[in-house]
């Protein structure tokens, strides 16, 4: 058994691919690029454990890691089975023998199997090996995918200029059943985008997926431990299907898709050599036409059967259903929150996330429509996704109940840091504070322009500060401008005053400097129990 310490997330995986999905164990250690072994240890911890599927979907990571790992058994661990590739990589060179290879195994594991029953586990794993080397396909089994290194093309209107674009091919290993499509790239927009339209070309999904080691599929390529991107994982997650990627420079192994390029280029892009296209929708259009002609095609040494008729009889009974919903692309960034307790995905609009989470490094996950953040592979803040640049989505849950008691910032500390100063400079920062619906969604600003006291002297600061208020600007981006263009040196028109403090027009949110002192804070904090 292997004796490496996997993480919560790839027991999760191993167990999801083998419970839920049925897989062997070969092909989930291939898919997660890990050993059998590894493997076989994770189920055999997990089973101990009592666990099942759902047990392990409702434990967090921590509490996960307590059951698998917290107790060893009485009897101790099995014994480390040796790598049989590693194995029969380094038997091949020369002066290589298995009795050396025992040694050094030997020296790793001590407790390790002795040497007949070394060369046993080699030698049933070159008999397994050898009758796995012809690719016997079973319906619903395998969807192979790759790219056409031939390519179509679509034709500027105004300028006549080609610009060459993708095809995707994908196909079913039992029926050749085929799916292709012209994308603007490889990357992985495209990529996953056209998996989603294959899965509903064929109206289900296969238990795996065989692709290339293209970037947008595998980060890291190699022969025996490839690294899967982690959106392409997420996809094969939503779908229920796993991942097995090609060997690098072996196209045996995908022999099949490779077949289906030859067939794609001879039976459709052959036959668009005259036409033009102007669009990728309309070069599209016409690619399924041919392609439901392909798939109607009879094939020989089939009987004259149909890639749709084989499809229908043997690959799609067996496809697993789709899902309700469909896959949606998402981004993943690591943040770190701001004293605010708010974190910037990119674009200038602030999620919040629990207070007490503001010194972590969390993971943020957002699409188009949804923003969701992790800590510790537990979701801890979901909000529904917004593009105003500058505005805050906010929890009330995330928010402590007194932030002066919770937190090292404050209104009163940053307004008392901006008069020392001057009081242009402290009444902008209130007002700042004041227009936001929370003073805490002020303290990025507040603090970037007080922080403008490292690169300029409080003189120019105040003057800033001071011109701001005049023009009624309410923001650090202001300030910085007056700053970097000198502008704080012009004189203002003799209407301005010199304090600044009365260009603040009376308003409902505007609270005032007594708001902040310590009896009037308290004051409202006992109106609040009391009522």
């Amino acid at each position: 058994m292997a004796t490496e310490r996997l993480t919560m997330q790839q027991i999760r995986e191993i167990l999801r691919q083998k419970w839920g999905i049925g897989r062997s164990h070969r092909e989930v250690a291939r898919s997660l690029t890990l050993s059998p072994g590894s493997v076989a240890n994770a189920i055999e911890r997990a089973a101990a454990a009592g666990l099942d599927l759902a047990a392990v979907a409702a434990l967090s990571d921590a509490e996960l890691d307590a059951k698998l790992y917290a107790e060893r058994a009485k009897k101790g661990e099995a014994r480390p089975l040796p790598d049989p590739l590693y194995l029969h990589d380094e038997y091949q060179r020369v002066g290589v023998t298995l009795e050396l290879l025992h040694q050094e195994y030997i020296e790793q594991h001590p407790g390790g199997y002795r040497y007949t029953q070394f060369c046993a586990v080699y030698r049933d794993w070159l008999l397994k090996r050898r009758l796995s080397m012809k690719q016997v396909h079973k319906g619903g089994d395998k969807m192979f995918v790759d790219y056409s290194g031939k390519r179509p093309h679509i034709v500027s209107y105004l300028t006549g200029e080609q610009t060459p674009v993708e095809l995707f091919i994908s196909v079913l290993g039992a029926s050749s059943y085929t799916f292709a499509e012209a994308t603007l790239s490889q990357q992985v927009p495209d990529f996953i985008a056209s998996h989603v339209r294959a899965f509903a070309y064929f109206e289900g999904v296969a238990g795996s997926l065989v692709p290339d080691q293209l970037k947008s599929a595998v980060t890291k390529a190699c022969r025996y431990e490839p690294t899967l991107h982690h959106t392409y994982v997420e996809l094969a997650e939503h779908y229920g299907t796993a991942i097995l990627p090609a060997r690098p420079r072996k196209p045996k192994d995908k022999a099949k898709v490779e077949v289906a390029v030859q067939v794609a280029q001879r039976w459709i892009l052959a036959r668009l050599r005259n036409e033009t296209f102007y669009t990728l929708a309309e070069l599209n259009k016409r690619i399924r036409e041919l392609l439901e002609d392909l798939n109607n095609r009879k094939m020989k040494g089939y009987g004259g059967q149909t890639r749709r008729e084989r499809f229908l009889k043997v690959d799609k009974p067996a496809l697993k259903p789709l899902p309700q919903e469909t896959f949606v692309l998402a981004e993943r960034k690591w943040v770190k929150p701001n004293i605010d307790y708010h974190v910037d995905l990119g674009d200038h609009h602030y999620y919040s996330v629990p207070y007490t989470l503001r010194d972590e490094k969390l993971l943020a996950r957002f699409s188009q429509t949804t923003v969701e953040i992790f800590h510790h592979g537990e979701r801890v803040a979901s909000h529904k996704r917004s593009f105003e640049v500058g505005r805050h989505t906010t929890n009330p849950e995330h928010m402590p109940k007194a932030h002066r008691e919770h937190l090292e910032w404050s209104p009163t500390r940053i307004i008392s840091w901006g008069q020392s100063i001057g009081p242009s400079t402290a009444a902008l920062l209130e007002a700042i504070m004041a227009e936001r619906k929370h003073p805490e969604q002020g303290y990025r600003s507040c603090l970037g322009i007080l922080r403008q006291e490292k690169a300029y002297d409080k003189a120019r600061l105040e003057a800033a500060c001071e011109r701001a208020l005049f023009n009624r600007a309410r923001s650090y981006k202001h300030v910085e401008s007056i700053l970097r263009r000198g502008l704080d040196r012009m004189p203002l028109p003799k209407t301005a005053s010199a304090a600044a403090p009365a260009n603040i027009e009376p308003h409902e949110n505007i609270r005032g400097a007594a708001y902040y002192t310590d009896d009037a804070a308290s004051n409202t904090k006992e109106e609040s129990n009391a009522e």
